[in-house]
C-alpha cells in the first residue's frame, strides 16, 4: 500500500510507499497498476543514470504521462503546470526523490517536468505511450518566467544536453 500526497499541481503526486526494512536491508513496492486506475496503461520502461550536477529538461508532453521513481541516488525535480486550463496553471514547484526515502512521482500530460541531480542517481520511469520525439516540448531549463524556487536556479552551471541548453524560453515554446 501506499500513501498518495498531493504536491499542489492538479493531478501530479507523491506516492509514498511503504518500507519493509529488517537486518538484511530493505523492501518495498514502487509500482502497482492498481495504483493508477484501469485506465492507465503504462507501454515504456526507460532508465537515465547521470552523474552530479547534470540537468535533464525541462520538457512537458501534451498527450504523455510519466511515473518517476529513484533507486539510486537523489534528484531535484522541477514540475510547472502550464496547460491552459488547469485549475492550478501557472504553479512552480519542486521536490526531491531521493533513495533514502522511496517515493513515486506521477506526472500528468501538460505539466513541465525536468530533474537536477543532487548525488549521482538512476531514475527509472514508466510512460504511457511510447517515445517518437513528437510529443515533448522543450523549455530552457533556468528560464525566470517558470517560477521556480530558489533552489531550482542556485549552484554551479549545470551539465546539459545540446538539446536543452538550446531549447527555448517558456513563452516561445508555448506558441509551438
Amino acid at each position: 500500500m501506499s500513501t498518495v500526497i498531493d504536491i499542489g499541481i492538479d493531478g501530479a503526486k507523491l506516492l509514498q510507499p511503504k518500507v519493509f526494512g529488517d537486518g538484511r536491508g530493505a523492501f518495498f513496492e514502487a509500482f502497482r497498476a492498481s495504483w493508477f486506475g484501469e485506465r492507465q496503461r503504462w507501454v515504456q520502461w526507460n532508465i537515465s543514470r547521470s552523474e552530479g550536477n547534470v540537468v535533464r529538461g525541462l520538457h512537458f508532453h501534451k498527450l504523455q504521462t510519466d511515473y518517476w521513481v529513484v533507486p539510486q541516488g537523489k534528484v531535484m525535480v522541477a514540475l510547472v503546470d502550464v496547460r491552459p486550463q488547469s485549475p492550478t496553471r501557472g504553479v512552480a514547484k519542486c521536490v526531491t526523490l531521493d533513495e533514502a526515502l522511496p517515493q513515486g512521482l506521477y506526472i500528468p500530460p501538460g505539466v513541465l517536468h525536468g530533474y537536477k541531480i543532487i548525488a549521482d542517481a538512476m531514475v527509472m520511469y514508466l510512460v504511457d505511450v511510447e517515445y517518437t520525439g513528437k510529443d515533448e516540448y522543450g523549455v530552457r531549463w533556468n528560464d525566470p518566467a517558470l517560477g521556480l524556487p530558489p533552489e531550482w536556479y542556485g549552484g554551479p552551471t549545470p551539465t546539459l544536453s545540446k538539446r536543452d541548453a538550446e531549447a527555448p524560453l517558456l513563452k516561445d515554446a508555448m506558441e509551438r
